[in-house]
């Protein structure tokens, strides 16, 4: 289609979202979760009957289902998110973080990338996508596990260094800017990344006061005007969209506790327009960029990484984590899937022109490789877990029985 109608193009993307979910049930067993297929239909989409451009007018709506996401993260982010196990959430959250910056020189010399692009593939390797760790985990009934409960004080910690790196490599494309000769853009990228960060503690501060006076309870449209408001701020800013609804989320679970009805709200917007969202992606890509020998090496060498430095994470789980029921091998298997967060950064990444169409298409590769690898490795070592701890119970319940008078 040369130029399709708005209502025409939805009605695709809709249908799309809705064949992709009915092939989801069949391929869950091959650990392949739903975004992967969704990815894999924008692609064909958008090289095929319906390009980018016609969904370039729905991309704000698109977004809705991101910073829907991320604002929930936001909420999780409370006083009390580390009083259980908080040393071994620190330990995991460092090495999670600490151990991707190897990659750094090689990506920079070895590869010949930007320092923005390099530091933009870091926050890519650094990202967790636990959403679909914790589908897995919820299927299999080990959410509430100690291995589980790790997880989930993990996860909301995880992305947080990976948006910053986000943060950095964008303004960094203002210091790049003032290398080549435009000092005053340079330097209007740092500004405003700190006017940024001083806006976010004023309004800090604001919620602190705020909060002691009395007022009435937050309606729908007051929360969506606090994350709308917080995101563009942020984007604005420099410091990304995402981190903006991410500090909405804080600022309002600092003000008063999210209302069951907000969370079910975000969850439906999170549901109907994610998947828009990831289809959207998959039709960034033209397929001409996976033809070059350049984007597969750089993609090997990205999920070699990101494999090594996920595995490394299961070292913060010490001895008496051990002895209380954590399995080192489910929470690093767990922090393997790259995920929506992998998929996010690397598009806005190049939406901002930090990286090119290769550097991309290398990217969505390294994300779809590690989680279904993730995914895999993390089913079949819960069913090591499961099987020694069914054999245990059945054995009681054989002591039981032989025990029992008769």
């Amino acid at each position: 289609m040369a130029s399709p109608s708005l209502l025409t193009t939805l009605l695709i993307l809709l249908v799309g979202v809705l064949c992709a979910r009915f092939a989801a049930g069949p391929l869950a067993r091959w650990a392949v979760p739903a975004i992967l297929l969704e990815l894999g239909l924008g692609f064909l989409l958008g090289n095929t009957v319906l390009p980018f451009a016609a969904v370039a007018p729905l991309e704000g709506l698109t977004q809705l289902g991101v910073l829907a996401l991320f604002f929930q993260v936001g909420l999780e982010v409370r006083g009390d998110l580390l009083t259980s196990r908080r040393g071994s959430i620190l330990r995991v959250v460092a090495l999670s973080v600490l151990a991707p910056l190897i990659a750094f020189w090689p990506l920079r010399f070895g590869f010949g990338m930007a320092p923005a692009t390099a530091f933009l593939c870091l926050a890519v390797l650094c990202a967790t996508g636990t959403g679909v760790t914790l589908r897995v985990l919820g299927q299999r009934q080990a959410l509430q596990s100690p291995s589980g409960r790790l997880l989930v004080g993990v996860s909301v910690l995880d992305d947080l260094p990976a948006i910053a790196l986000l943060g950095v490599a964008s303004a960094m494309t203002g210091g790049n800017l003032a290398a080549q000769g435009s000092a005053a853009l340079g330097g209007m990228a740092f500004g405003s990344m700190a006017l940024g960060l001083l806006l976010a503690g004023l309004s800090w501060l604001a919620v602190d006061r705020w909060a002691a006076a009395p007022r009435p309870t937050a309606g729908p449209l007051s929360i969506l005007l606090l994350l709308i408001g917080c995101a563009w701020v942020g984007e604005a800013t420099g410091l990304t969209s995402l981190l903006g609804a991410l500090w909405a989320g804080v600022l309002l679970a600092r003000l008063e506790p999210p209302a069951q009805p907000l969370r079910e709200v975000l969850v439906l917007l999170a549901e109907v327009f994610l998947p828009l969202y990831f289809i959207s992606v998959g039709m960034r890509l033209p397929g001409s960029s996976l033809l070059e020998p350049r984007a597969w090496t750089l993609a090997a060498f990205l999920v070699v990484v990101a494999l090594l430095c996920k595995l490394v994470c299961g070292l913060g789980v010490s001895a008496a984590d051990r002895r209380d029921g954590v399995d080192p091998w489910v929470v690093a298997f767990g922090l393997i899937p790259r995920g929506l967060p992998g998929l996010v950064f690397a598009t806005t990444a190049l939406a901002r022109g930090l990286i090119d169409t290769v550097q991309f298409g290398a990217l969505l590769i390294m994300v779809t490789v590690t989680t279904v690898v993730g995914l895999l490795l993390l089913e079949h070592r819960l069913s090591q877990v499961a099987q020694p701890q069914a054999s245990g119970a059945e054995g009681a319940s054989r002591n039981c029985s032989s025990n029992r008078p008769r």
